[in-house]
């Protein structure tokens, strides 16, 4: 009696089945993670309140990055905000004021975390249930309320998971903190990754975008390494570098268009060329918020499969049936 398993082709035989999420492995010498397809960089990190403190700090300093101006608050003037909030009857104003009052508490409970960790280098044991430590957390949750209101500086969304981390940072440990970073570093690889097959796909055989695809490759490879490496890590002095000269060449790059292009061509290669840009600055925006956007990648997807079916599939069809190239071979601005 043949066995089932001698039924199966050799492919599904042979693979083996992919890591858990959160197995550490090393891989070219760095200790790396698997989360939900992808093995992010691991960094080994004390689950200590200082260590909470130094990351609420990072990550308060890249939420304001990524706000709209204006927000950022000091935390010495959180009441005076919060009375001209509760004061203002004009809706537009008071999103503004909304804004502000929520980087106040957000700097607000910086500033007694920061506290509590002196304390505690000097020897003051800091209990769980103290009212320092209470205020602290109140003040994070104010921030997360109040934080609805703020607009992203890049016009995506995003901002709201990076809004909330600080308050998760504070609740949860170090390492379970940690985890929900990892889980979002790999879904913004992903996203990456769609968006560069996308292009890649998109454009194949068009000539003149020949010199695009390498392009996107690096750009899609850097964006990634970019966004698992911490601003501390001795390599961020090469990867940060070839991360913008990678962005920097795509989006100074030009397709060439023959002579005698026909107005089909010519719109190919002025939108194709937009839709490269506006792909690049989506992968730019993906490494450097290292959260998913969803909606924005999809909609982004969406209009390059639109744009295929309506240049590039006709255009494409119309050199085969013809024996011509779809275009010469193009060149990128030094």
């Amino acid at each position: 009696m043949t066995s089932p398993a001698a039924v199966l082709p050799p492919t599904a035989r042979e693979s083996p089945p992919p890591p858990a999420n959160g197995t550490l492995r090393e891989i070219a010498g760095q200790l790396r993670i698997f989360y939900d397809g992808y093995w992010v960089r691991y960094y080994d990190v004390p689950n200590s309140r200082v260590y909470t403190k130094i990351l609420i700090d990072s990550l308060t300093r890249r939420v304001f990055h990524h706000a709209e101006y204006g927000i950022n608050t000091p935390g010495d003037r959180l009441e005076e905000m919060r009375g001209a909030f509760e004061a203002e009857q004009d809706p537009a104003k008071k999103r503004v004021l909304a804004a502000m009052l929520a980087g106040a508490c957000l700097n607000r409970g910086s500033d007694i975390l920061t506290r509590i960790v002196e304390l505690e280098q000097i020897g003051v044991a800091v209990e769980p249930d103290n009212e320092l430590l209470r205020e602290c957390g109140t003040c994070f949750m104010w921030a997360l309320e109040y934080g609805r209101m703020i607009r992203p500086l890049t016009g995506h969304e995003g901002l709201d998971e990076l809004w909330g981390e600080p308050f998760k940072a504070f609740s949860m440990s170090v390492h379970r903190f940690l985890e929900t970073r990892y889980i979002k570093l790999s879904l913004a690889m992903r996203a990456i990754d769609s968006i560069r097959d996308q292009i890649t796909g998109m454009y194949a055989g068009v000539g003149f975008f020949a010199p695009f695809m390498p392009l996107i490759e690096e750009l899609a490879d850097s964006a990634k390494s970019a966004s698992e490496t911490m601003r501390s890590d001795a390599e961020y002095v090469q990867v940060w570098p070839r991360f913008v000269a990678a962005a920097d060449r795509l989006l100074a790059a030009e397709p060439r268009v023959p002579e005698r292009a026909d107005r089909r061509q010519y719109t190919l290669a002025r939108s194709g060329l937009a839709l490269i840009r506006e792909g690049g600055r989506l992968i730019i925006d993906l490494a450097n918020l290292r959260v998913p956007m969803p909606k924005t990648t999809r909609d982004y997807l969406e209009r390059c499969e639109r744009f295929r079916e309506r240049f590039v599939g006709p255009i494409a069809a119309s050199a085969r049936a013809t024996g011509e190239p779809v275009q010469e071979t193009g060149r990128q601005t030094p």
